[in-house]
């Protein structure tokens, strides 16, 4: 039986846009996909406006809470997903790295942060089919862009 992948999301603070794709990742794939983000000099606590986006699409973010980035979880790691850490992400020889550019959405309201949810959202179906992972019958609400709330 083969194992299951490692993903980990990386973005600077650890904040937005990496705890976005892990928890859609996690929603999306449950417990098919191993899956870590964390950040090269994470914020004290995860944006605002996107535990609110992301409640919106039926995840709560409420209790996360950013995490640093270290060498073991990169080793850990059969795909690195950076997101703007720049230099800050290790490299490591065998690993498959994907740098997603993502508006950062830091210092933006919920409506701001919309776009780039249902971005990220779209970003992480597309690996789940590389990766060969089902995702049939999860359900987030669309990845459609919009700037009202979800019904």
């Amino acid at each position: 039986m083969p194992t299951k992948p490692s993903v980990l999301f990386v973005c600077v603070h650890n904040a937005g846009r990496s705890q976005m794709a892990a928890a859609f990742l996690a929603h999306l794939a449950g417990d098919r996909v191993e899956v870590r983000s964390a950040g090269s000099a994470p914020a004290d606590q995860v944006n605002p406006a996107v535990v609110e986006a992301m409640g919106e699409a039926g995840i709560d973010l409420a209790h996360a809470r950013p995490k640093v980035l270290t060498t073991d979880a990169v080793h850990a790691s059969d795909v690195v997903v950076t997101m703007g850490c720049g230099d800050a992400c290790p490299v490591f020889p065998g690993k498959r790295y994907l740098d997603w550019s993502l508006a950062d959405p830091a210092g933006q309201d919920v409506r701001g942060v919309r776009p780039i949810r249902d971005e990220i959202e779209r970003h992480v179906r597309d690996l789940l089919t590389e990766l060969g992972v089902e995702t049939e019958g999860v359900e987030t609400g669309g990845v459609e862009t919009e700037t009202e709330p979800r019904a």
